[in-house]
């Protein structure tokens, strides 16, 4: 009896150890394929239209790569580069660009997050999560204010979410 409580430990002792990434030589994720992001930016954009809105809209994978990068006809010149810099600092962050913008616009001890090179502190970049994990991030810039730039995103990823969801 004694061995076989023994052996019943250490089976059990190897199957959760294998149950932790570090143990791993490879992991696996999720991240946003780049016809997801095409479908997300695609609806971000209509959204944007439909308020009467020119944008950018930059729809990154996981890890900021650009999967998506669309910019209407009268979309300002800087649009293009302010959406990814918008959705790279949601990824960077972990969190929307408008909660960057309100954390270091009061409090002096983290608003040296503003001089980070290539992060914006501007509302209008939005992480795209599915099941709890962040899969992506998408950006728009162009609209009169950054309110309404992430109003657009949260719609592109709205037309995603169903799709996303694991």
């Amino acid at each position: 009896m004694k061995i076989l409580r023994r052996g019943l430990i250490i089976f059990f002792s190897l199957i959760s150890g294998n149950l932790y990434a570090e143990d791993a030589a490879l992991s696996t994720y999720k991240t946003l394929t780049p016809s997801s992001a095409l479908k997300a930016a695609q609806a971000a954009q209509a959204a944007c239209r439909k308020a009467g809105f020119q944008v950018s809209v930059a729809v990154l994978d996981r890890s900021g790569g650009v999967l998506v990068l669309l910019r209407d006809q009268l979309a300002g010149i800087f649009t293009p580069d302010i959406a990814q810099r918008k959705a790279r600092t949601a990824l960077s962050f972990r969190v929307n660009s408008s909660e960057v913008e309100a954390a270091t616009t009061y409090d002096k001890n983290i608003s040296g997050i503003r001089h980070v090179p290539g992060a914006i502190a501007v509302g209008g970049g939005v992480l795209v999560q599915a099941a709890g994990s962040v899969v992506g991030a998408i950006g728009i810039s162009g609209a009169p204010q950054s309110s309404e730039d992430e109003k657009c995103a949260l719609a592109g990823i709205g037309a995603i979410q169903t799709d996303i969801e694991f």
